[in-house]
């Protein structure tokens, strides 16, 4: 077992000096603290310390739970340990587990977006360090303990549990043993196993084997079944020998007094020991089709090679990164904590933690997106005897593990603040990792009120299937891919996912559509005074999907198209324009979404006018505007210049005034103003040195004077300042298109799917 969120194809490898060069260079160590309000002013320095610091104070001490909504409090976690049972180190200190400590919080943050701040408490006191934690309860929402040895570690945990009104975890105990859990229930799942009859070994009477014993009983593993074992052999009723309460409360009835003895005929088994400790003869002596958690740390009790050499029908997990099925302790503590701290939970429950257990296996049976794939190396793992429990960079976790710990709380009566709306409480999580959810969420939102009917002109590769899927399944509507049946139902078995009695998927071959006289005859009535003939046409929508794709709209057999998985944007949109026409009184632009800082601003042109003129600038403002009220804000238009409000002179800054003159003439009904340098349509300070300026807050619109300004700020942003960009759009069309980027990845193009079923462009 790790908690370290390693690549599961290839162990990595370093040297001792790379590794303390990492912990060393810049600022030592891995964390900093950030302030998350401005503090560039005196007024700001005064609302955040003395005097205004003193108003949440005293709301807080009329009212003790304001300190959730005044301080940091409810999304704060603190990792203590006394580093006695340092990874698999032993006991070594207190403050040699400080890098593992900062390791901890570093994973809180990057994989569930909790805060975290290592104690290191020096003392190998239980009281001493009871006493030393229980008095932290008002700075933290919760307690990680972390490498403290068995048992000292139960009575720790146990009694801060009693004494502290937050949740109390120790992940060395309980982390372990829900990972394990979940890939225990797939396996058995795919063995045909009952808990209530199989019959398990644990091997290993520590804080890990104790909490599996523990929690596999409150699953419904029948206690008679379930045999401990310590480095004495079986712990059995009546054995005196190097016992405890907590050994002593999982004693079986058995005959059985070796691990040897143990293995004969068992189902499964945990190892939570030593390398080595299970050997051929043992691996033999189990039944058919056996199940072997060897997760020992560093190095396993057996490795599936040798566990393979001897039989060939083992379903085999570890602990390690370079072998399938890792049982990793990063699947569980960001989680379950950000369901728990989310909920203001007074405990974490064995409710809590079996829901943990079942959201996580159940998401290793789902098909993997294209982010899992492209985190280890192109590698996409499938549901099967190597994979029956996630791997730890899959996006999904975020949304999948928390609201279930947080549902259970709430059915067992821990939580203070009840979650009203789950799904909505999804797309929030979805959004603290991805800030495309985050700003998207609205957009999906409204098109499950109104589900559309979307091609995906692609429909035989992978990933357009995948996206396919994932449209139907969150509700968008009804996913038509276009290709040849045989090829696309080829491919989808290819990455294991199945079409057959799939509600919402349909697959149209272009070549044998009994609707293709009819597209065929529609597009000549387009092109035959461009040169096309008949059989022109006819061949263009047999053989091109993205015209028979833009066909099945035009004719309104569909509400939009997504296209540009396998052809660059302009091969893509030459294509779809053949088709369909531009909306009257408009023109076709596009229109990039740059997402920084959880703020959404539109870019445009950034695809279509390469040097547009003052009405081609307005129009293409106007258009802008209407399109940032699809995605639901309301436009603040600035018209972007090297100049701002006459200094200095230049040609475009000249077309870009004459642009503001036209929009006065229209009486647009949005905000605008220009022209101006970005820096002032974008910071409330600078604009203030123009008090004449109609925009009433930060620029969300921006017209830029020429495709090549337009197209490369926009690169620069999302090479160099972190931000991520969409598009661009297609705006201006009489129907519903997008073009994804060219070998766009599943996510990417459900996105765009979304943005077409919207009709954002339109």
């Amino acid at each position: 077992m790790t908690d370290q969120p390693t690549r599961r194809q290839a162990r990595p490898t370093f040297t001792e000096q790379e590794a303390l060069d990492f912990h060393s260079n810049g600022r030592p160590g891995k964390l900093e603290i950030v302030p998350t309000k401005p503090m560039a002013t005196q007024r700001d320095l005064s609302l955040a310390y003395s005097p205004g610091v003193a108003v949440p104070v005293l709301a807080i001490a009329d009212d003790p739970s304001r300190a959730y909504d005044y301080t940091a409090r409810g999304n704060l976690v603190a990792v203590i340990s006394n580093g006695t049972a340092i990874l698999g180190l032993g006991d070594l200190g207190a403050l040699a587990s400080k890098p593992v400590m900062e390791g901890k919080s570093v994973l809180f943050k990057r994989f569930a977006d909790v805060d975290s701040i290592d104690l290191e408490v020096d003392t190998k006191d239980p009281d001493a360090l009871i006493n030393a934690v229980r008095y932290l309860g008002p700075s933290f929402g919760g307690i990680n303990l972390e490498d403290i040895k068995a048992p000292e570690c139960f009575v720790i945990e146990e009694r801060l549990s009693e004494l502290m009104d937050i949740p109390v975890f120790h992940d060395d105990q309980h982390g372990t043993a829900i990972i394990a859990a979940a890939g225990m229930l797939n396996a058995m799942q795919m063995t045909g196993r009952d808990p209530k009859t199989t019959k398990l070994v644990v091997n290993g009477a520590g804080a890990a084997g104790i909490a599996c014993v523990e929690l596999i009983k409150a699953m419904g593993f029948a206690p008679e079944n379930v045999i401990l074992c310590d480095t004495k052999g079986v712990i059995y009723q009546g054995r005196q020998e190097g016992m405890n309460q907590w050994k002593s409360a999982h004693a079986a009835k058995t005959d059985a007094r070796t691990l040897e003895d143990a293995f004969v005929g068992a189902d499964a088994v945990m190892g939570l020991s030593a390398k080595g400790a299970f050997t051929a003869e043992m691996i033999r002596s189990m039944a058919p089709n056996p199940i072997i958690f060897a997760m020992a740390n560093p190095d396993p009790e057996v490795t599936p090679e040798e566990v393979h050499a001897i039989r060939d029908d083992a379903i085999v997990a570890t602990g390690r990164s370079d072998y399938p099925n890792q049982v990793n302790n990063v699947l569980g503590f960001p989680y379950i904590f950000r369901g728990a701290l989310d909920v203001r939970a007074t405990r974490i429950n064995m409710e809590m933690k079996i829901a943990a257990v079942e959201a996580l296996a159940a998401l290793a049976r789902e098909d993997v997106p294209d982010a899992v794939a492209a985190a280890y190396q192109g590698s996409r793992p499938r549901f099967g005897r190597e994979y029956i429990i996630p791997v730890p960079f899959d996006p999904r976790l975020i949304h999948t593990v928390p609201p279930a710990v947080a549902k259970a709380a709430m059915d067992t009566g821990v939580a203070r603040r009840p979650i009203v709306d789950m799904q909505r409480y999804r797309n929030e999580l979805s959004a603290r990792r991805d800030p495309v959810a985050g700003v998207l969420q609205g957009v999906f939102e409204r098109v499950r009120r109104q589900p559309k009917r979307v091609v995906f002109a692609e429909g035989e590769e992978e990933q357009v299937i995948r996206a396919a899927v994932s449209f139907v399944n969150q509700g968008l509507g009804t996913a038509v891919l276009v290709g040849r049946e045989e090829l696309v139902r080829a491919a989808a078995t290819s990455a294991g996912i199945e079409l057959d009695g799939r509600e919402g998927i349909e697959i149209h071959n272009s070549r044998l559509s009994d609707r293709n006289p009819a597209y065929a005859q529609f597009l000549y009535n387009k092109l035959q005074r461009k040169g096309y003939l008949l059989r022109d046409c006819q061949r263009l929508v047999n053989n091109d999907r993205n015209y028979f794709g833009a066909a099945m709209v035009a004719m309104g057999d569909a509400d939009a198209i997504v296209t540009g998985v396998t052809r660059n944007y302009a091969q893509a949109l030459s294509d779809v324009r053949h088709v369909l026409d531009t909306k009257p009184g408009h023109r076709v632009m596009g229109l990039s979404m740059v997402l920084s800082r959880g703020h959404m601003t539109l870019v445009a042109d950034t695809a279509i006018a390469e040097m547009p003129t003052a009405t081609e600038l307005a129009d293409i403002a106007v258009q802008a505007a209407n399109a940032a009220r699809r995605l639901g804000h309301e436009p603040r238009v600035a018209m972007l210049s090297f100049s701002t409000f006459g200094q200095p002179e230049g040609e475009r800054s000249a077309q870009m005034r004459e642009a503001v003159r036209i929009l006065d003439q229209r009486h647009v009904d949005f905000e605008y103003e220009g022209e101006m340098a970005a820096d002032v349509a974008l910071d409330p300070d600078l604009m203030k040195q123009f008090p004449f300026s109609r925009l009433k807050g930060p620029a969300n619109v921006l017209v830029m004077p020429a495709i090549h300004s337009a197209a490369i700020s926009t690169k620069l942003l999302e090479q160099l300042g972190g931000a991520t960009v969409i598009g661009p759009l297609i705006v201006g069309l009489d129907r519903a298109v997008q073009i994804a980027p060219l070998g766009a990845r599943d996510s990417e193009i459900v996105n765009m799917a979304a943005l077409a079923a919207l009709n954002v462009g339109g």
